[in-house]
């Protein structure tokens, strides 16, 4: 049995993210003092006078990690001279997989409507290992997997407990994109083509293998400097929003990968907005907020994956076919649109239920199973026929105007 996947009741609660729960309200208390001490945080202890604004999140810690001090050898061979930019470049993404301490740092930062009060920021963490799936030279496919122990009230580590978790597609040179159009609907745009040569689309994609986001953009190499950041883009809500806030539906921001010599980050800056039915932005004050995220990743080592890997291994037959009936269906003609948020609605649950079933199956289905199961778990998430769903944008892509 494999105790890493623990029955699905349990894992879809760690799937909140809240399976990357907040460090900051775990710390061991100090001792007493005379007086509250005064709570603040970078951008936000003068947003509000005399503000609490103690970050939000989880309250668990992580077992103890040992973590990489010195260049590893994916920073190294990403600096190797005489690289055309193409091999850079696949260096760069390659170095984001491994073993990693994970942190989730979001902030509003600025407020655009009179009674605008910021949210609490959030902070979150994880021990996380970054998959290579798939590597075919001009795309390359990563998936992230939370592997996590956590220390209890009695000091005792419970789990390791892993979680699927996202995913990143890479694609060099794209015809298209997917993009999202709010309310749960995407559609398939074409990538200008002044915009194709030397850029490298990014498409991430949720806990299930349904669409998120993507963007394209080319790859900054500045000697000991490799990054990739895209546009603005529309992107579904998070867990972590969408369960506390209901005054905007759709995020409009930009996010960047920059390698480290042991790891690499990433950053968001996103404008929370507020939509109408339609998918349009709401006719007056449509922009709340803004939002800064950034996310470490910092490699460690000594930790046991090994219940990851076998997780991996297992279930692979049914993730393998889910991607396989998600790319046949965004590959349809016209708008997907989906039920509801795969997280949100659980939608994700029966995929997870049957995944977990096959990887403790003494003996696996066949093909034909996994294909029958998994078609009939996808087509449950979608809505409206293809033709009903929202309008395709017509023209360049510009995330700040209603859609025509």
């Amino acid at each position: 049995m494999i105790k890493a996947t623990i029955p699905m009741r349990f894992a879809t609660m760690a799937l909140s993210l809240a399976c990357c729960l907040s460090a900051a309200q775990a710390q061991v208390p100090q001792a007493q003092e005379p007086t509250p001490p005064t709570r603040q945080y970078t951008f936000s202890w003068k947003f509000l006078d005399e503000s609490n604004l103690a970050p939000r999140g989880g309250s668990t810690r992580g077992a103890d990690v040992k973590l990489v001090t010195e260049p590893t050898p994916e920073w190294q061979a990403l600096q190797a001279p005489g690289l055309s930019p193409f091999e850079r470049d696949r260096r760069a993404i390659l170095a984001m997989a491994g073993g990693y301490r994970a942190s989730f740092d979001f902030i509003e930062v600025a407020g655009f409507r009179g009674d605008f009060k910021p949210d609490r920021p959030y902070q979150s963490w994880g021990t996380e290992k970054v998959y290579v799936l798939e590597d075919k030279g001009r795309s390359i496919v990563l998936q992230h997997l939370l592997v996590m122990s956590m220390v209890g009230e009695d000091g005792q580590v419970q789990g390791p407990f892993v979680t699927k978790h996202w995913r990143q597609d890479w694609q060099y040179e794209p015809a298209d994109q997917l993009v999202y159009q709010g309310h749960n609907t995407w559609a398939r745009v074409k990538v200008p083509k002044d915009q194709r040569p030397g850029h490298w689309r990014q498409t991430v994609y949720q806990v299930d293998d349904s669409p998120r986001y993507s963007g394209v953009a080319k790859w900054q190499h500045l000697g000991n400097y490799s990054s990739w950041g895209d546009d603005d883009g529309w992107r579904p809500l998070p867990r972590r929003e969408y369960s506390v806030r209901k005054d905007y539906q759709v995020l409009i921001g930009s996010n960047r990968h920059t390698i480290t010599p042991t790891g690499w980050v990433h950053e968001q800056q996103n404008l929370e907005v507020a939509l109408d039915a339609q998918g349009r932005l709401a006719l007056t004050t449509p922009v709340v907020a803004r939002e800064l995220g950034f996310n470490r990743y910092e490699r460690i080592t000594d930790f046991d994956w090994s219940l990851g890997d076998r997780y991996i291994q297992t279930t692979e037959s049914v993730w393998s076919a889910v991607r396989r009936k998600w790319d046949e269906v965004i590959a349809r003609p016209g708008p997907l649109r989906l039920k509801g948020a795969p997280d949100q609605d659980q939608l994700f649950v029966p995929l997870y239920e049957y995944a977990e079933s096959v990887a403790e199956s003494p003996k696996p289905p066949s093909r034909a199973d996994i294909f029958k199961q998994v078609n009939q778990a996808v087509d449950a998430y979608l809505d409206e026929p293809r033709e009903r769903a929202l309008p395709l944008r017509k023209g360049p892509i510009n995330y700040l105007r209603n859609i025509p």
